[in-house]
């Protein structure tokens, strides 16, 4: 546990970092207290302690395209500069082919916003979406705020679903967090009272999420907002959040001025109250993700101090942004994937190239130690020392894929990626191992093993091992073929499938609230004791072959202590982890003592059986 306690210089934010650390939620009150201090420093490194729980040195950056198809607007929002009306000089409407010559294969995220026009049909829309998903199927469409979707369900009397529905039909995966600007009647009287409120907005969210489509959430501050209303801006994210879990990640946007006629108390925002407003929000949305410091509104100076505030995301490229230029953004217009690497290097963070859902794609760094960001991994990390090392929290199959391009060092990695990289990997002496049920690897199902015939089983994103694990159990336990379709890494719509496989902190907060039309729960480590009388290795530890010797000793010993003072009291350091997916402590010691973490003859055995059962079925195919 950080102790930072001494070093406060103001002790009002004694109790509210003891908050943090017991794991309790901040209020409006402890929001208050920190907008009020002067002690940024301190300010930020509570900030930066939640986020390394969270995403540990990684900061993350996406190979981006903006689209704003069109600058035509029905609304007349007083803080927008980019609108204008039909007629207007400086009026433009983008046909799809000049559109799709925006994008360039490596692009990986087309973040596609814009004005409503009074005169464009339904289909227009959804042919942009279509059209770029068929051109550049690698490229993800984050499409449409919510204002937007609201617009087009009156224009073209299509209800909310359908809408969205339609969108996601053709290639829509992720709805950016644009429109919210700040949950407030009075403000939005004030600035913009053509536009949807905040209730409207969140449930447009709300509505995306159960359907399946991860959503961001942005706040626009610097205005004419009061520092209370900037709270409960956060507050009613955060409560949405515990409702449906769909958002990825906050954006403060900082207000541009440009020739709005709104002029704040100062002309922009200053640095103090960016770096302020980051941090809070990594304080206050305990439940988000990710906190993305957007240098193009915040300038790439201060986006790169905010790596140390909180913020765990720099966006990304952003080629041809035009509606925060056209109110003043001082920001350049584009930033190439060097230049933010560097950026987040200097920072002393990791850089993380992602796609829209935040799986990691490359990793430019040296001395990467991956890290399984479950409970269940907690004794091996409670207490690592960096040293020469930094640490990336990544899922177990994205963690064997980094590694197969070489770009983790070592790791606690899935055993099925283990096998796979044998020749370049070194065993070393840690598991984590089942004695019998573990209740992290589980499947909702509605049906019976034998009934699964022929049925579509949803596999969760994370997996590459415990999928491999059910189709042994499937077809050599129960002589069962299902079909398995990989969901994808933000929130899913699992109501089409019989069954669900989920894993890691996700499973144990599913075993304790159920799956919602799952009635059946099935334990695979369970199903594979009672059937082979074997404890299953679910990961093991492996480092690079080609690791320098001493650094290779260096982690050994860094491991071997973390393990050794974690194993004296798991709950000391799992406690605020398990508090978090809603286990009590006696359940997150009872849980974490259903592990063997030391690699034995036993584990090794019951390797080399789940090896040769792997071998004799086909490779498992997932969608």
């Amino acid at each position: 546990m950080l102790n930072m306690n001494q070093n406060f210089r103001d002790k009002n934010l004694l109790p509210i970092f003891q908050k943090l650390q017991s794991g309790e939620r901040l209020s409006l009150e402890d929001g208050l207290t920190l907008y009020n201090t002067n002690d940024i420093i301190s300010l930020g490194k509570m900030a930066n302690y939640v986020q390394q729980r969270k995403s540990g040195d990684a900061v993350y950056f996406v190979l981006n395209q903006k689209i704003e198809h069109t600058n035509i607007c029905v609304l007349s929002c007083k803080f927008c500069d980019f609108a204008v009306k039909k007629g207007d000089a400086n009026a433009y409407e983008m046909t799809t082919e000049e559109i799709l010559s925006k994008i360039t294969p490596e692009i990986t995220e087309v973040h596609i916003t814009g004005g409503m026009p009074a005169d464009w049909k339904w289909e227009r829309y959804v042919d942009i979406v279509r059209s770029i998903h068929e051109k550049f199927p690698n490229a993800d469409a984050k499409a449409y705020t919510a204002v937007e979707i609201d617009f087009f369900h009156k224009k073209f009397k299509i209800s909310i679903e359908e809408v969205l529905r339609q969108l996601k039909a053709v290639g829509l995966r992720t709805m950016p967090g644009g429109g919210a600007e700040i949950f407030s009647e009075r403000v939005r009287r004030l600035l913009f009272n053509q536009k949807i409120g905040g209730n409207v907005w969140l449930n447009i969210h709300k509505t995306a999420h159960k359907m399946g489509i991860p959503t961001n959430a942005t706040m626009l501050y610097g205005h004419i907002e009061t520092i209370e209303e900037r709270l409960i801006h956060m507050l009613k994210l955060r409560e949405a959040q515990d409702e449906t879990g769909g958002f990825l990640t906050f954006i403060p946007l900082a207000f541009q001025p440009g020739d709005t006629g709104i002029k704040p108390s100062n002309q922009f925002t200053s640095a103090i109250d960016d770096l302020k407003t980051i941090a809070i929000s990594r304080l206050m949305l305990d439940n988000f993700p990710h906190i993305k410091a957007y240098w193009v509104m915040l300038t790439e100076e201060v986006a790169s101090v905010a790596l140390n505030f909180g913020a765990d995301d720099m966006d990304g490229t952003v080629g041809h942004e035009r509606i925060a230029h056209d109110a003043g953004a001082i920001s350049p217009m584009q930033l190439t994937k060097e230049h933010i690497i560097k950026i987040i290097k200097d920072a002393g963070k990791i850089p993380v190239e992602r796609d829209v859902y935040y799986n990691p794609l490359n990793v430019y760094a040296d001395h990467v130690v991956g890290k399984i960001p479950y409970l269940n991994s907690i004794p091996f990390y409670a207490h690592f020392e960096k040293r020469q090392f930094r640490i990336l929290p990544v899922a177990p199959r994205r963690m064997g894929v980094l590694s197969e391009k070489g770009q983790i060092d070592a790791g606690l990695f899935s055993l099925m990626d283990y096998f796979k990289q044998d020749e370049n990997l070194e065993l070393m002496g840690w598991c984590l191992a089942s004695r019998d049920q573990v209740k992290s690897v589980t499947l909702f199902s509605k049906e019976g093993w034998g009934d699964l015939n022929g049925k579509k089983i949803g596999i969760t994103d994370d997996t590459a091992t415990s999928v491999h694990l059910l189709r042994v159990l499937l077809e050599k336990k129960y002589n069962v073929h299902a079909q398995f379709e990989r969901l994808h890494a933000g929130v899913n719509d699992v109501s089409a499938y019989d069954a669900v496989l989920l894993i890691g902190d996700e499973a144990m907060k599913r075993n304790k609230s159920g799956l919602h039309g799952f009635e059946l729960v099935y334990d695979l480590a369970k199903e594979w004791y009672d059937w082979k009388k074997m404890p299953f290795v679910f990961a093991v530890w492996a480092m690079k072959k080609s690791l320098d010797e001493s650094l290779k000793n260096a982690l050994k010993e860094i491991i071997t202590h973390s393990l050794e003072k974690s194993e004296i009291d798991f709950v000391a350091d799992a406690r605020l982890h398990g508090n978090e997916i809603g286990w009590s402590e006696e359940e997150t010691r009872q849980y974490l003592e259903g592990f063997n973490f030391h690699l034995g003859e036993r584990e090794m055995e019951a390797m080399m059986e789940f090896r040769s059962l792997v071998l004799d079925i086909e490779t498992v195919t997932v969608r």
